[in-house]
């Protein structure tokens, strides 16, 4: 019976002719990436990307560089919305994470605990104020932001929910709820009720719908991510002492903001400030790893996991696993030995600078600003007038910085984004790891398309209504 089993175990363990291999299929069919892409996921997705001529055949990455199958390297300023913080595929982490796998680890358990978990949350919680106690993992940014929104109601016993315009937090129903971009919300209605949105920056706005005293959480992004605005000067410190006064929960949306990206570890730093509730997710995985968390008050916590029967109140089958752990645990140890955090705070004061610059030499930059290595350019019709720039505007509105990222993807290999719907803002999210001679040459690549982009021919603008209409 022995030798049977030996002899079964001997043949299972040889490859067979059919055995699986990832290399051979992506190499075989990667060509075919963007065509798939429209046949099987989004095909109006392939439309933008060719329209706009972002259909490139990707081969590999590495820190803050893309690769293309003819080995053209390009410079990553868009960082997966934020997810590669500590850079595309980072060596020590994905060696955590194959040691992960190797130690055959009994994750999931369920009905259980396991120890990387507690030791990726208490490692978070090392890292946060004191008034932050308990973390409950999920599986993406929306699904903290989603959690947050049902534990705050049910801690506080109150329904409404208040948010700022032009915030982003999440794209399924409850984070919709309390997103403030219409581009985003006004198709999917009736979203949930008693979310509501205040003017970002407006205190007294805030301060009318607190002073009902039936507002469960305030939801706010630090820095908004869809213009990179920031808040004007007392306005995040002045929204939490409001959320005290009227025993509103005061909830800081660090997924996009967190782990590094404005040159402190969470941005809420930056005030002095600390939240009931802290949503993360993004780079915590090093960008490995679908991964998020809720950082919150113990209060917040006890008042939900209020005894045994309600122990399992929220949760997320996947959200707890053991590579995600891995893979935060990694992630941290990576920001603090690499000083990414002081790291993004220098090159971010570069970005300005060269921001400085730019406006110096272009009437059509309006502005520049950020945080560490999250960094806008708005553009806008300059004093003296441009013919050009309202020809382009009146097409769309916004479409100006499209015509910048146009040839800075096309001609000097930069990957970047326009900031929102309807928003001549250029947004700069690179991973934190880029170097100074990277900022050169986004400074370099900026000047030259922002001034051919004022000289755009009537032809070019014609086309470009054309491809406009392609979207349609």
């Amino acid at each position: 019976m022995k030798a049977m089993r030996e002899t079964s175990n001997a043949s299972e363990s040889k490859p067979s002719e059919e055995a699986f291999n990832l290399g051979a299929l992506v190499a075989r069919r990667r060509k075919e990436a963007t065509e798939l892409w429209a046949k099987t996921i989004n095909p109006q997705f392939a439309r933008v990307l060719r329209t706009i001529g972002f259909d490139r055949e990707w081969a590999r990455a590495e820190g803050a560089y893309l690769w293309d199958a003819d080995g053209n390297r390009y410079l990553d300023m868009l960082g997966g919305f934020g997810m590669f913080n500590v850079g595309r595929n980072n060596p020590r982490i994905r060696a955590a994470l194959i040691e992960a796998l190797e130690l055959d680890l009994p994750g999931s358990v369920q009905m259980g605990t396991t120890v990387l978990p507690p030791l990726l949350a208490e490692a978070l919680l090392a890292r946060t104020p004191a008034r932050l106690e308990r973390v409950l993992f999920t599986s993406s940014g929306t699904e903290a932001i989603e959690a947050a929104i049902k534990l705050g109601r049910a801690a506080t016993k109150r329904a409404r929910v208040i948010s700022a315009e032009h915030g982003f937090h999440g794209l399924t129903l409850g984070s919709l709820s309390v997103n403030g971009c219409p581009e985003f919300t006004s198709r999917f209605g009736p979203l949930l009720p008693d979310c509501e949105r205040v003017p970002f920056g407006d205190l007294e706005a805030l301060e009318r719908e607190l002073r009902r005293e039936d507002v469960a959480i305030f939801l706010v992004e630090p820095i908004q991510g869809k213009g990179v605005n920031l808040p004007p000067p007392g306005y995040l410190e002045g929204a939490q002492e409001l959320c005290r006064r009227y025993d509103t929960l005061f909830c800081v949306d660090e997924v996009q903001t967190g782990l590094g990206r404005t040159g402190k570890l969470f941005a809420f730093e930056h005030w002095g400030l600390e939240p009931d509730m802290v949503p993360v997710a993004k780079s915590l995985s090093g960008g490995y790893v679908p991964v998020g968390a809720l950082i919150m008050s113990k209060a917040v916590h006890e008042a939900v996991f209020d005894g045994m029967e309600n122990a399992l109140s929220h949760g997320s089958t996947f959200a707890p696993n053991e590579l995600a752990m891995a893979a935060g645990l990694a992630t941290l140890h990576e920001i603090d030995t690499q000083k990414l955090v002081e790291r993004s705070e220098r090159l971010g004061e570069m970005l300005l600078e060269l921001g400085g610059r730019l406006a110096a030499r272009h009437e059509v930059v309006k502005e520049v600003r950020g945080r560490g290595l999250m960094w806008a350019i708005e553009f806008a019709e300059p004093p003296s007038g441009s013919r050009t720039y309202r020809a382009i505007e009146r097409i769309q509105p916004g479409l100006f910085a499209q015509f910048v990222i146009g040839p800075l993807f096309s001609e000097h290999r930069i990957l970047s984004q326009v900031a929102g719907h309807s928003m001549a803002v250029i947004k700069v999210l690179p991973p934190l790891v880029v170097s100074d001679e990277d900022i050169s040459w986004l400074e370099d690549a900026l000047d030259d398309s922002i001034a051919k982009a004022q000289r755009l021919p009537r032809s070019l603008t014609r086309l470009a209504l054309g491809s406009l209409r392609a979207f349609s």
